[in-house]
């Protein structure tokens, strides 16, 4: 079937801006008070105060079936996406993702950072570091003319060269008026494969990589995923623009 691709003008591209400065800025507050001892629901709170406080509204909160409880996902250590803050008491070497919506204007901010927690084994430090150079590698791809099939096979063959592996049941997405548009941006595939890449479309992508197995569990809550193994698992995503001056992050 035929997608429905919506092709952003010069304006909402600005309007799509100015939620992810926002979501950029709300992640930059979290990281500041990431540290052993505090639990996810106060850095939630603070989240919330400083999305309103800048005139938008949280994109997460009430989205969905069931309705999201939260601003943010919070997914801790083996928690892929989608974790619902709590008292969680955050410890050292804990990771962390933190994933951010925002509407405003009409339009919304979606992007995600995986903080490190005090000190992290160098294992769990590669891991983050790895799943970051996969994100660039595959907005490095972004461009007008190239397909989304070179975005996904570019991430997955960073992650899987390093000895990590890559989320299958979730995906990158289109950012719009929607939080979730068309056309989905999977971490995994093959080259010239899918979609071709036009001026105007505003994408998401975020790489879900696990240090084990890339299988997954979805949790009873209707929106938790787990590594099926257990293991840690890292996760982040920024919103691009395809310009004709290629990726405009």
């Amino acid at each position: 079937g035929t997608t429905m691709i919506h092709l952003k003008t010069k304006e909402e591209v600005e309007l799509l801006r100015e939620n992810n400065l926002l979501v950029s800025a709300t992640l930059a507050e979290v990281g500041r008070h990431v540290r052993p001892g505090v639990t996810t629901k106060e850095l939630d709170a603070l989240a919330e105060e400083f999305i309103r406080s800048h005139g938008a509204v949280p994109g997460f909160l009430g989205y969905g079936n069931p309705p999201f409880p939260a601003t943010l996902c919070m997914s801790v250590n083996e928690y892929v996406v989608h974790g619902i803050p709590s008292g969680y008491v955050l410890k050292n070497g804990d990771i962390v993702s933190v994933d951010c919506g925002t509407v405003m204007k009409g339009f919304y901010g979606d992007s995600a950072y995986t903080f490190a927690v005090g000190e992290v084994s160098s294992e769990v430090g590669k891991l983050l570091q790895v799943t970051k150079e996969a994100l660039y590698k595959g907005v490095a791809q972004a461009k007008a003319g190239n397909r989304i099939g070179d975005i996904s096979a570019a991430v997955q063959s960073y992650a899987e060269s390093n000895g990590f592996s890559v989320v299958r049941e979730l995906v990158g997405h289109g950012l719009g008026r929607n939080m979730h548009e068309e056309p989905e941006v999977p971490n995994y595939g093959i080259r010239g494969r899918g979609p071709i890449l036009k001026e105007g479309m505003v994408i998401c992508i975020e790489p879900m990589i696990n240090m084990g197995t890339k299988h997954v569990v979805f949790e009873q809550d209707g929106w938790t995923v787990c590594t099926r193994d257990r293991k840690p698992s890292a996760h982040f995503e920024f919103a691009v623009a395809i310009t004709k001056d290629g990726p405009d992050v």
